[in-house]
């Protein structure tokens, strides 16, 4: 049997050898992308996806770890057309590889990909994306724009977390489509009317999650360009926390997700009533001390011998530092008097803002009962009236009405037959 060595004569362990191929093929497929069919996925009971990538000539064991699954829109199928994206691990007691999956796509998401990381790079080479052309957000913003549909989760979440966090604040909502090929124009026709309009001081435009189609519109260039030219803030709230669209990298401030929004918009109302009590104490605290420290004066220089002779011009000094200690005391008052009445236009603003919700769901109770009185078929029969019914039927009128056949008349507590 002939036997061939290598020049120097070196003869590699299976471990060595296997260790040499783990340290090329992870040093060289670090990050890489493969498309291909899948076959066999399998959920384990510890969240990890695991599947088979194939194509005609070749097949791929990949795995992707619970905490990257749980990301994903939805666990691709058996069969589906896809592009995984991971790196390339060796595991040396089995002798195999496998790729690592960090993301998984639609094969068919590819050119919508390249086409957002070409207009990306685009729009940062044109500075649009620099962080000292973002504005600051107002602090106490009294009216709050929104571009997005009326009719979505994203607007009625805002809705709700704006109430509970700060109700003296006011919407103003532009309904536009957030997907399809009408959404792009008409998110652009809402922040332009903002921007031109000067009714709000501050712009939130999103939508709530979805598929890379479904958040398309927010990768296109009118919308980014549209924020960007926007006279007022504009945070920009699209998707969930994973999901990143060009408006979130031109807007001046960008939200995880809607609901966000609203937290980096508004303070929280309770925040604001301690901030009210610290300061009152702040402010006390600080009269106090200093009236301390002019009274620890004056005893200090009564004390020493050396100015007995001059008792009488330190008593009018004590007369007048008790003179300006009356009239700080008036100050501080006042003072607190003002934190006070600010604290209760705020209640009492708060107070009828759920006084006038609750008098509106109270109406319209009252309205939905009065309806589902009138929609009573059995309502005219307890008045009095009966009906006439033939083969079955309600007879309405009486060209419907055969008088040669039997017939029952239905009253309010039963039915008599005719014939």
């Amino acid at each position: 049997m002939q036997q061939y060595e290598d020049e120097t004569g070196e003869v590699f362990t299976v471990s060595t050898l296997t260790g040499e191929i783990k340290l090329l093929l992870e040093s060289e497929f670090e990050w890489v992308s493969v498309r291909g069919e899948v076959s066999q996925p399998q959920t384990s009971r510890n969240g990890h996806l695991y599947f088979t990538l194939k194509d005609s000539g070749a097949q791929l064991s990949c795995v992707m770890w619970s905490s990257l699954r749980q990301q994903l829109d939805s666990v691709p199928a058996h069969g589906d057309e896809v592009v995984v994206s991971g790196s390339v691990q060796v595991y040396p007691p089995h002798g195999r590889y496998q790729l690592i999956a960090r993301s998984i796509r639609a094969a068919g998401l590819g050119a919508l990909q390249q086409a957002f990381e070409e207009l990306k790079r685009k729009l940062k080479a044109e500075g649009l994306f620099d962080e000292d052309r973002k504005r600051p957000l107002p602090a106490y913003p009294r009216v709050i724009g929104m571009v997005t549909s009326a009719t979505g989760a994203a607007f009625q979440d805002m809705r709700t977390t704006l109430e509970k966090r700060y109700p003296l604040c006011e919407v103003q909502l532009y309904h536009a489509a957030v997907q399809g090929a009408q959404a792009a124009p008409e998110i652009v026709r809402g922040i332009r009317h903002f921007s031109d309009s000067g009714e709000a001081d501050l712009l939130i435009v999103g939508r709530g999650g979805g598929s890379l189609e479904d958040l398309w519109a927010f990768n296109e260039e009118i919308v980014a360009r549209a924020i960007a030219e926007c006279r007022i803030p504009v945070i920009s709230a699209v998707g969930h926390e994973t999901d990143f669209s060009i408006s979130d990298f031109v807007a001046d401030v960008r939200a995880a997700t809607p609901t966000q929004a609203i937290v980096v918009a508004v303070p929280d109302r309770n925040d604001l009533l301690m901030r009210i009590g610290d300061l009152q104490y702040t402010i006390e605290r600080r009269v106090t001390d200093q009236l301390q420290r002019h009274k620890d004066t004056v005893s200090r220089f009564l004390d020493n011998y050396a100015l007995h002779k001059v008792k009488q011009r330190i008593a009018r000094q004590a007369d007048m530092l008790a003179w300006q200690e009356k009239q700080m005391a008036g100050i501080l008052q006042q003072r607190i008097m003002r934190i006070r009445d600010r604290n209760r236009h705020l209640t009492d603003a708060i107070s009828a803002l759920t006084n006038r919700y609750l008098m509106q769901q109270k109406s319209q109770l009252g309205e939905l009962h009065h309806r589902l009185q009138a929609s009573d078929p059995s309502a005219p029969l307890k008045k009095g009236y009966t009906r006439i019914h033939q083969n079955e039927k309600w007879v309405r009128s009486s060209d419907r009405f055969d008088a040669a056949m039997p017939f029952e008349i239905e009253w309010a507590d039963r039915k008599t037959r005719i014939g």
